[in-house]
């Protein structure tokens, strides 16, 4: 039995390789942009807050300097973050398709906001409010084990289309 499993796993990761497997609908919100027009490999430049305190802005994207991933268009403040984007896309997209951690964690797709974020593990997640990065913040670990497990059964619907509250994106720069 245990043959059959291993031989079924090493199908599965044959035919959907880490990480394109549960790739589904990105949410994009009226921007018209994957994580609302942020740049999501500037993330990786800002100094990480704490928990317990709020973390530093994103970076806005221009509108001219964009690229397709996960059937959604993302926009970066400069040529040199588009390229390391491309370079390794699944490195720099949030998780859960940019939906909120903490509402996957729950086994629901709410949209993620790019302000309220946190890198864990090399990997970028977004949240929906300060309220909610709270109880995200009580036991991340936790919360993300909860959302990995929930993800696969949840990543097939489609993307939120609620708008992030007490939230208003600027369209990105051109």
């Amino acid at each position: 039995m245990k043959r059959a499993i291993h031989t079924l796993s090493a199908l599965a990761f044959a035919i959907f390789p880490a990480g394109a497997a549960f790739a589904g609908p990105q949410f994009v919100d009226a921007t018209g942009f994957a994580v609302s027009g942020y740049d999501v490999v500037a993330y990786r430049d800002l100094d990480q807050s704490a928990p317990g305190d709020e973390q530093p802005a994103a970076v806005p994207g221009r509108a001219d300097i964009t690229a397709d991933y996960n059937g959604a268009t993302f926009a970066f403040a400069n040529e040199a973050n588009r390229d390391a984007f491309l370079e390794n896309p699944e490195f720099y997209a949030p998780q859960y398709d940019g939906h909120c951690a903490y509402g996957v964690s729950k086994g629901g797709k709410v949209p993620g906001n790019p302000n309220l974020w946190r890198i864990v593990d090399d990997k970028l997640y977004l949240n929906i409010t300060k309220n909610v990065v709270t109880f995200w913040e009580e036991d991340i670990p936790g919360n993300i084990n909860l959302a990995e497990g929930n993800w696969p059964g949840i990543e097939p619907d489609a993307a939120s289309t609620n708008p992030i509250p007490n939230f208003s994106s600027p369209a990105p720069e051109k």
